[in-house]
């Protein structure tokens, strides 16, 4: 479980949120999306879940186009589409995450070759 704040204003204690690859974002304000989505998927990576659904409600479409955005510039998202209707259809974002296997290993330095 990560800890949370829905709301960081509040003197309630953090919520904890289970990292079992859905991501309620209902008892969020939108200004938390940005470090919050990042930060669960990274989590769910680290428990080997490789796909994760995000519910960010029908509404007007500005929380899911901010997740979308989100997921675009997120380092170890694969891809991502709005779920099917047994999914919650455009109420809900199902994400695929690289393995963590996969994950790139940084370069390490090496010795130049020889040039033949």
């Amino acid at each position: 479980m990560a800890d949370a704040h829905p709301h960081p204003d509040d003197d309630a204690p953090p919520v904890r949120i289970p990292i079992d690859g859905v991501l309620d974002l209902h008892t969020f304000r939108p200004s938390e999306v940005k470090d919050l989505v990042p930060d669960y998927l990274a989590a769910c990576r680290e428990r080997g879940i490789a796909s994760v659904r995000i519910i960010h409600g029908k509404g007007t479409g500005a929380l899911r186009d901010t997740v979308h955005a989100v997921l675009r510039r997120t380092p170890g998202v694969l891809g991502f589409a709005v779920a099917d209707a047994g999914g919650g259809g455009w109420g809900a974002t199902i994400v695929d995450l690289v393995p963590r296997e996969k994950q790139a290993t940084p370069l390490r330095a090496s010795t130049p070759r020889p040039l033949l």
